[in-house]
C-alpha cells in the first residue's frame, strides 16, 4: 500500500496515461480533458439561453464523474498522507529560487508567493489573478486544455492539437525562463 503514497516513475505513469485514449475509444468517446468538464458543468447549471451551452451535456456526464474523482482524490490525499506539507525541491531550483527570496517549502506551495498578503501585491496579482485569467483565456482560445490536446488530440492525429501543444510548450518555456524571473524580481 506504500506505493500509493509516493510518486510513480515515468515508465509506469506514462503508459497508464497513454491507455486513457484506447479506453475512451472503446467506450465510444474521442475527447478527453478538464476544460470540457467546465463547459458541461455550465451547461448543466446555467438556465440562460446561451448558444455555446445549448447541447446535450448528459451524453458527456462521464467527464463530470472524472472531475469529481479528481476532487475526491485530492481530498483523500490530504486526509491520508501523513506529511501534508513539504514538497521536495531539487537543490539547483532551491538555489535559484532563493535569489528571489523564496525559501519556505513547508507547504504544497511556497509561502512567500501564495498567501493572502501576497495576493494584494503586484507580484501576487500578476501570478495569481493574471495567471488564472491567462490560463482560462488560453484554454478557451485554444479550444481545450493541455491534457485534452496533448493526450486526446495528438493521439487522434488532430493538427490543431499539435499546434496547440507546441504553443503550450513554447509558452511554458518562455514563462519559466524569461517572464517568471522578471515577475519574481518585483
Amino acid at each position: 500500500m506504500n506505493w500509493l503514497f509516493q510518486p510513480w516513475p515515468w515508465y509506469i505513469a506514462g503508459p497508464l496515461i497513454g491507455l486513457i485514449v484506447p479506453l475512451l475509444l472503446l467506450i465510444g468517446n474521442k475527447t478527453f480533458g478538464i476544460s470540457s468538464s467546465l463547459r458541461h458543468m455550465c451547461a448543466a447549471c446555467l438556465p440562460a439561453n446561451i448558444p455555446f451551452f445549448k447541447y446535450d451535456w448528459k451524453k458527456e456526464a462521464w467527464n463530470l464523474f472524472f472531475v469529481g474523482g479528481i476532487l475526491v482524490g485530492g481530498f483523500l490525499t490530504v486526509l491520508l498522507i501523513p506529511n501534508k506539507g513539504a514538497v521536495d525541491v531539487t537543490p539547483a531550483l532551491a538555489k535559484d529560487l532563493a535569489t528571489y527570496g523564496i525559501t519556505d517549502y513547508s507547504g504544497l506551495v511556497p509561502a512567500q508567493l501564495f498567501t493572502w498578503s501576497t495576493l494584494l501585491s503586484v507580484k501576487g496579482l500578476l501570478l495569481m489573478v493574471g495567471g488564472g485569467f491567462l490560463v482560462g483565456f488560453g484554454t478557451r482560445y485554444a479550444g481545450g486544455c493541455t491534457s485534452g490536446h496533448a493526450i486526446s488530440g495528438l493521439s487522434n492525429l488532430q493538427l490543431p492539437s499539435l499546434i496547440a501543444t507546441c504553443c503550450f510548450m513554447a509558452g511554458g518555456f518562455l514563462m519559466a525562463n524569461f517572464i517568471l524571473p522578471i515577475i519574481l524580481s518585483l
